[in-house]
């Protein structure tokens, strides 16, 4: 009997490591795609509402960033470029009736790029525009031609890239400029949810490891009434 239960013993300590090094985090998916984001406090931040939703208020900063990006959302990679309103539309006047929104675009580097394709070089752009014009409307009159998909992806912001859009490239190394750890995973729509096809991250591991302490309680359990019952 104790032969047997130093045979269970040594089981279950097999099993939960088993159960351990199975639920390590596999490496995150790498999205290549535009992300989105707003200056504030000296620095940015990504924006939360889709440029087709946001209004842009009259000095405000919107910074773009073409990268690829193990996460969307807070993840992705922040514009290089800093977003001062003062230094950016210093050269334009503003206008009654209408307001100003500063523009900074950062098309990432050649790692982010898709084959064949050169990203141009970050550039600033001050728009004039109507007080109820969306974040979208700023980027069409500063930065055209824009694309989108079917699902109102952004995929091309003044031409770039030439094709794709948000595509999923499997594991990916988190490329300079990245930001901060967030909880939205893949890129966004224009309404600033997560595009389809883009993972919301699993939680296969979690379930697995209690499925396998559920069988090991059980086999335990099993192993101490079979020796009740024989003394």
């Amino acid at each position: 009997m104790r032969a047997a239960l130093r045979f269970l013993a040594g089981t279950v300590v097999g099993v939960l490591i088993v159960l351990l090094l199975g639920a390590a985090p596999a490496q995150a998916a790498g999205y290549r795609y535009w992300s989105f984001w707003r200056w504030s406090d000296g620095g940015w931040v990504y924006q939360q509402q889709g440029p087709a939703v946001h209004v842009p208020a009259d000095g405000e900063v919107e910074g773009w960033r073409f990268a690829v990006s193990p996460d969307g959302g807070q993840q992705a990679a922040r514009p290089g470029p800093p977003g001062d309103f003062a230094a950016l539309c210093a050269g334009t006047p503003a206008e009654a009736g209408r307001k100003r929104v500063a523009v900074v675009l950062d098309f990432g580097g050649p790692a982010d790029a898709p084959a064949r394709e050169t990203p141009p070089e970050p550039r600033t752009a001050c728009a004039v525009v109507p007080t109820r014009a969306s974040s979208a409307e700023v980027l069409a009159t500063v930065a055209p031609p824009l694309r989108y998909d079917v699902n109102g992806l952004l995929c091309a912001i003044a031409g770039y890239p030439r094709t794709g859009c948000g595509e999923q490239l499997g594991g990916a190394a988190r490329p300079s400029g990245a930001g901060t750890t967030g909880t939205a995973t893949g890129p966004t729509d224009a309404t600033g949810a997560t595009a389809a096809g883009a993972s919301p991250g699993g939680i296969g591991p979690v379930l697995g490891i209690g499925a396998g302490l559920a069988l090991v309680l059980a086999v335990a359990a099993g192993a101490r009434w079979q020796s009740r019952r024989r003394r």
